[in-house]
């Protein structure tokens, strides 16, 4: 990894932040299109489903699944995986796999040839590149950033992840009405092919991860980033909060186009300005993140703000037509703010506090914990709603989201202005480890 001493630092802070380092500002420019056409690929899959192959509800509810699936599938092994390998070279692998199998989808639907079953195998195999990427992701910015600027770097990221997500949607929409659903996967493989070459074109030297003299067999290496995430006091309250919010979230979204469009009448079009508020308040929270990490400290600060931010779910079942939309709006911004401050917070703290050894495994852990409460909230939402209506599913589900921040309240954060800012001593491979104190 090339260094970076503070002169260089300070002046290119001076010359426009993170966004001023060439490197990172190609690794944030492929993953802005890289989250671009995922967004178009959100909208675009189903309605190739629904339209161009008229398949079943069922049909459609596998598609999702199946993007989901792979991290309860290989989530665990990628991060030894990612662990054993340079970065880059997996990242621009995964691109050019995802272009390519992007782009069979319109090139087999022009020809006649588009099956379920073709575009269900692209989705779940695009669905595990996708997990490489996010874990091999997380673990890459801190060759490409000094640690110093991880913060800024992570709050690039995540607003350009909310602001695609606004951006993504609207013009996968745009797309299919114009041109047919089918055409907004081939601008997803064009992204890809975008983020490949982002990817390609940055300079900074990233070290080979040491191999041990005897491998370590894949099991244990799994086992070690689980125990290394169980037996922190840091991570183990946030992991367990990740995965309240995650469920909590998904159950109410199960069901909030149903309340929105059934119970409150609302139109399609309302539904969809009311649904990017979210995003727009992700946006907002990932810009302000870090002043908020200097201003009040990394831990009372992403505290304070989970703990204030949560009880504004409540808001959502109270929207009713009219001005009554403005609960839904108010709350789910606060929402997509508080959630976003946290995930930026967070995503740095691991990059600085986990030994890069095993870095990427226990990003994998994180997010396959996180990730494994999403279907089970979905589930239970869409039963909620069925068995008792939309609005209580929503009452019921916001007041479970409400009071999470009270886990992270529970650790050790409520006690300290920052979140750790050296490493956590490195274990050693595959012995069991005393919780950090």
């Amino acid at each position: 990894m090339e260094t970076k001493n503070a002169d260089d630092t300070a002046s290119t802070r001076r010359q426009g932040g993170v966004l001023g380092q060439r490197d990172f500002r190609l690794l944030w420019i492929g993953e802005t299109a890289r989250g671009i056409g995922n967004s178009v690929t959100a909208v675009a899959v189903p309605l190739v489903a629904v339209v161009t192959l008229d398949t079943s509800a069922t049909a459609v509810g596998l598609l999702s699944a199946a993007v989901w699936l792979p991290w309860l599938l290989v989530g665990l092994p990628a991060g030894a995986w990612v662990d054993r390998m340079r970065r880059r070279p997996l990242l621009i692998a995964c691109a050019v796999l995802s272009a390519v199998l992007y782009a069979t989808v319109p090139v087999a639907a022009w020809l006649g040839a588009l099956t379920f079953g073709h575009l269900l195998a692209v989705v779940l195999i695009c669905g595990i590149a996708a997990v490489f990427v996010r874990t091999a992701v997380h673990s890459y910015l801190p060759t490409v950033l000094t640690e110093a600027d991880l913060q800024e770097g992570n709050a690039r990221i995540s607003a350009s992840e909310s602001a695609t997500d606004v951006v993504g949607k609207g013009l996968a929409g745009l797309i299919s009405q114009a041109f047919g659903a089918v055409t907004g996967l081939l601008l997803d493989a064009i992204t890809f092919v975008l983020s490949a070459l982002c990817l390609t074109g940055i300079k900074a030297r990233e070290t080979k991860p040491e191999q041990p003299d005897q491998p370590i067999p894949l099991g244990r290496q799994i086992a070690e980033g689980l125990r290394f995430v169980f037996s922190d006091r840091y991570l183990r309250p946030i992991v367990t909060y990740g995965a309240l919010v995650n469920f909590a979230l998904l159950g109410y979204q199960a069901v909030q186009v149903v309340f929105l469009v059934r119970t409150v009448g609302a139109g399609t079009a309302t539904v969809g300005v009311l649904l990017t508020a979210g995003s727009i308040g992700g946006i907002v929270g990932a810009s302000v993140a870090p002043a908020l990490g200097r201003r009040f400290g990394t831990a009372r600060g992403m505290l304070a703000t989970q703990l204030l931010t949560g009880p504004f779910a409540l808001l959502l079942p109270l929207t009713t037509s009219g001005a009554g939309l403005a609960f839904f709006a108010l709350g789910t911004f606060v929402l997509g703010f508080g959630i976003v401050t946290c995930n930026v917070v967070l995503a740095s703290f691991r990059q600085t506090y986990c030994p890069p050894r095993i870095l990427g495994r226990v990003v994998a852990t994180t997010m396959v914990l996180n990730h494994s409460t999403i279907p089970l909230g979905a589930l239970i939402g869409g039963f909620l709603g069925d068995a008792l209506g939309p609005r209580p599913a929503m009452w019921i589900m916001t007041a479970v989201l409400a009071p999470c921040g009270l886990v992270l309240a529970l650790g050790p954060m409520r006690s300290q202005r920052d979140l750790p800012t050296t490493p956590r001593p490195d274990p050693a491979p595959d012995t069991q480890e005393e919780e950090h104190a």
